[in-house]
């Protein structure tokens, strides 16, 4: 059984959660505006500034689509309130990233620099050369658009060279002994 499921969320004052037919979520707060189709499985209460969600029966599928639906729930509900922010780093020398407007300037090596256009929604802040701050009110969002960046220059396994999260652990190998 889905225990994550069965909690209720609570929803803080200056957020309004709607559910439509179709299971459709939407959640508007300071931060912006979320909408979400949750799977049938589930059916999404709304009453007294909380949020519950139920399996429609007791299949296993079900109760693991209940506890899905009410982390969903809860990272929008978060996400329109507080907002959610990723930091990259940049290891490695010469690598630079700078904002400019709705996009990042990225030097990471190559023979040419690379733009990366952030979807709306995505802002961004390069406190300094070697720091990339990402901010959204959708996590899934602001993971993928961070994984993006990532993935032009991963971090290599020998020097550690290359864009990392800030609270990731690079494990270097050791190099080949003569």
């Amino acid at each position: 059984m889905s225990r994550i499921g069965k909690k209720p969320v609570a929803i803080p004052s200056g957020v309004t959660v709607a559910v439509a037919r179709d299971n459709f979520v939407t959640v508007k707060g300071a931060k912006g505006e979320l909408v979400k189709k949750i799977n049938n499985a589930v059916t999404i209460e709304v009453a007294d500034k909380v949020v519950n969600v139920k399996a429609n029966d007791d299949s296993k599928s079900a109760n693991m689509q209940s506890g899905t639906a009410r982390a969903l729930i809860n990272n929008m509900i978060v996400g329109v309130s507080q907002g959610f922010e990723r930091k990259l780093q940049l290891v490695g020398v010469g690598y630079r990233a700078k904002a400019q407007g709705n996009s990042v300037n990225l030097t990471l090596g190559f023979s040419h620099p690379v733009d990366h256009e952030l979807p709306k929604g995505v802002t961004v802040e390069t406190p300094s050369q070697t720091e990339i701050v990402l901010k959204s009110a959708n996590k899934e969002l602001l993971g993928k658009v961070a994984a993006d960046i990532r993935s032009y220059r991963e971090p290599e396994v020998y020097k550690g060279k290359g864009v990392r999260y800030a609270n990731e652990k690079v494990i270097t190998k050791e190099a080949k002994k003569k």
